[in-house]
């Protein structure tokens, strides 16, 4: 298409880079490991080639990783809740993880169903799956490690989280790097956590970054605001804006608080500020619903949350 002469042959991807043979029926290319600027016709070849690339692949990988790391998730790593489809709440103290299936419930869905099951004297059944609610922390428990024994990534992570609030913080990370390799967000941002404080790992600040940015991409503002944070403290305060309006565009509100503090040093324009303070608004509300409402009313004036383990 409109590709000038000039940048076509700078991504030549149609012969191989080093010897120069096309790619024809016996000779299958392979792109090279860490950009798309150039492919190969053998291993030996990509070696050979290793000093030219070096510089451009390096420079070509960082704008693919920036590529990712600053595109808008499509939703907060919590997602919907499976029954309302609402979005989940940032706050995850208005949801409820069932340790039958792992499903994050939403209090509007979670109190209207206890009020039903109330008013028809029936037992209590997780809303998705249907299972029995556990009567006790034991049951629960092993619910939870029957769901870890079928690899699920947030059972994982939610046991993580157990070992974690008891400071075995050995069995923590054991937990969480599992779940995150199977591509659980939240546990991402766990890790980040436990490489900050030095919590059963060496205190190693690249592997907190590693895991901040593993989690931003997954969607999480938190890990995302961490990451704005940190572009800042080092003056590069273009990367930390963008991402604090990305985060602060999912709902989270200490970006919100951060945008307006770095409006007034100058470092975002009014027209981007208001435009983050609309997405933030816009956020806030996709998560509000009748029955979340009469939920947060009836936990209010109890004094109480539901009677299941909070996520």
């Amino acid at each position: 298409g409109g590709m000038s002469e000039e940048n076509e042959a700078v991504v030549d991807t149609t012969s191989c880079a080093s010897c120069g043979v096309s790619e024809v029926d016996d000779v299958k290319l392979k792109e090279c490991d860490d950009c798309d600027l150039v492919r190969y016709c053998s291993d030996d070849c990509e070696q050979n080639h290793i000093s030219q690339h070096a510089g451009a692949c390096k420079k070509r990988a960082a704008e693919l990783h920036d590529e990712l790391l600053f595109k808008q998730p499509e939703s907060s790593h919590l997602g919907d809740c499976p029954i309302c489809c609402l979005p989940i709440p940032l706050d995850l103290n208005k949801a409820t993880m069932m340790p039958c299936c792992s499903k994050l419930i939403c209090e509007g869905c979670d109190h209207a169903n206890q009020k039903r099951e109330a008013k028809g004297k029936l037992g209590r059944k997780c809303l998705f799956c249907r299972k029995p609610v556990p009567s006790t922390t034991d049951r629960a428990d092993k619910m939870v490690m029957k769901r870890i024994e079928a690899n699920d990534p947030v059972a994982m992570r939610q046991w993580g989280r157990e070992k974690y609030d008891k400071g075995d913080y050995s069995s923590a990370f054991k937990y969480y790097t599992k779940a995150a390799g199977l591509g659980d967000t939240e546990a991402h941002y766990w890790l980040s956590l436990l490489y900050q404080n030095g919590h059963g790992v060496e205190k190693v600040m690249g592997k907190v970054i590693h895991h901040w940015e593993e989690a931003a991409i997954g969607g999480h503002p938190r890990a995302r605001h961490n990451l704005g944070w940190h572009e800042g403290n080092n003056g590069r305060y273009e990367r930390a804006v963008k991402h604090y309006i990305i985060s602060a565009s999912q709902g989270q509100d200490e970006s919100i608080t951060t945008l307006m503090d770095v409006y007034k040093g100058g470092y975002v324009s009014k027209d981007d500020l208001a435009a983050a303070l609309r997405a933030h608004k816009a956020a806030v509300d996709a998560t509000k619903s009748p029955q979340r409402e009469a939920a947060e009313a009836y936990w209010i004036s109890s004094g109480s949350k539901g009677t299941l383990d909070q996520a």
